[in-house]
């Protein structure tokens, strides 16, 4: 029945603002049509399900948190004498990973996207030896770009005629027969817990719960919005010069779902919000062993800010750099949220903390030296493109300051 009301509209909306407008109706369908199917409801508590009330006996095997940034790039850090606008943003507890456990020189991601990094993250397989090699796309965001960019010197082209031979963008996921850490761990007696950006396919045979994870709080496609754009909270950068950009505003929801349940919005801003979520899912299972992911959208375009963290930039005159540079911000106080929720409940020692980043920043974002010294940007494997942060914190194993200047991989 949604899916008939959403024809209707469809077709409505071409009838009604006519042809001369296709841009506009292109752009915005994919989420007028994901808001008629999939719709979002108010925000809701979360419940975590409890471990048990004392501690399990073990084997000495560690907690294991794993903390994925969405395209930082390399300059983004303050860990190596760089940050965000020459440094005005420290990055004390993203830092405090390196100083207290291991850095590693030369980390590396399993991709240049998005999509295929995490899959390379989540498998321990380069996704292109089992079909997963791209990052996902709609035809509808095809068509779209297509159309947009049809005036460019070098326009990209779309081969409708073969359109028919892709499957719909829910169906292109990691194939359900790869063993995922996840699945891995549970088999391990592990409780696996997700949290953010999915990313690796919407059915519901690619999603988390059926991939491995126990509970899973998040959005399954690759972008969200920080908060709604006209929330009071927020501070909005938008860039009309990048078609993605125009189509991530035209069409992204603000909303999250638990275990594949409807949609629901957050109550906070979105990486405080995981942030909180991921310490709530830390203190209900505190007393077994648990592999949590958790995979923030930061600081992934739309570029959206908390009013606060933007206010406290002043040194910073350029809105969009002031813009995500708080975003950076806020991502490091989610990642020093984690590390406070392990300390207050007695599992510091034994846990293993590891943070990287999918892949480099993107030059879409219009901001210059954000993978410095490397050239290259997302979607680029130089080294901007594929050279990421990789720490590694475990008190009970590593020592303090060590490093490690081999090449290393998500793989």
């Amino acid at each position: 029945m949604r899916m008939r009301l959403a024809g209707l509209l469809i077709v409505g909306l071409v009838v009604g603002i006519g042809w001369s407008q296709r841009e506009a109706i292109l752009m915005r369908l994919p989420g007028v049509v994901g808001r008629i199917v999939n719709p979002i409801g108010e925000s809701e508590p979360v419940v975590w399900q409890p471990g048990p009330a004392r501690a399990e006996r073990r084997d000495g095997s560690p907690n294991i948190v794993l903390i994925v940034a969405d395209d930082l790039g390399f300059a983004d850090l303050t860990f190596a004498g760089a940050g965000v606008a020459d440094g005005a943003v420290p990055t004390p507890n993203i830092d405090s990973l390196a100083r207290d456990g291991i850095q590693f020189g030369q980390g590396y991601t399993g991709n240049a996207t998005c999509s295929p990094s995490r899959a390379a993250i989540l498998t321990g397989r380069y996704p292109t030896r089992y079909g997963f090699e791209f990052t996902p796309v709609g035809k509808s965001f095809s068509r779209a770009l297509a159309w947009i960019r049809r005036d460019d010197p070098r326009p990209p082209h779309y081969f409708a005629e073969r359109a028919d031979e892709v499957p719909p963008l829910a169906d292109q996921g990691v194939p359900p027969g790869e063993i995922t850490l996840a699945e891995l761990l549970r088999a391990r007696g592990y409780r696996t817990l997700g949290l953010g950006k999915w990313h690796l396919g919407e059915a519901e045979r690619f999603q988390p719960t059926a991939q491995g994870f126990d509970e899973f709080l998040g959005f399954l496609g690759g972008a969200s919005m920080f908060l709604e754009p006209d929330d009071p909270r927020v501070v909005n950068s938008k860039q009309d010069f990048d078609p993605i950009d125009r189509f991530l505003w035209a069409n992204l929801a603000f909303g999250v779902s638990k275990d594949g349940g409807p949609r629901f919005r957050p109550d906070a801003y979105m990486t405080d919000y995981l942030a909180r979520e991921a310490a709530n899912a830390i203190l209900a299972n505190k007393n077994r062993p648990f592999f949590l992911y958790l995979a923030f959208n930061a600081p992934h375009t739309p570029l959206q800010a908390l009013k606060s963290d933007y206010d406290a930039l002043v040194r910073i005159a350029d809105p969009r750099l002031r813009t995500y540079a708080a975003m950076i911000r806020a991502l490091d106080r989610g990642v020093g949220t984690v590390l406070e929720a392990l300390r207050a409940n007695g599992l510091e020692e034994n846990t293993l903390v590891l943070f990287t980043s999918d892949n480099g920043a993107p030059d879409y974002v219009g901001l210059e030296g954000l993978n410095r010294p490397w050239r290259g940007w997302k979607m680029t494997f130089f080294e901007g493109g594929i050279r990421t942060p990789f720490f590694a914190k475990w008190p009970a194993r590593i020592a303090a300051g060590s490093r490690f200047d081999a090449p290393v991989a998500h793989v």
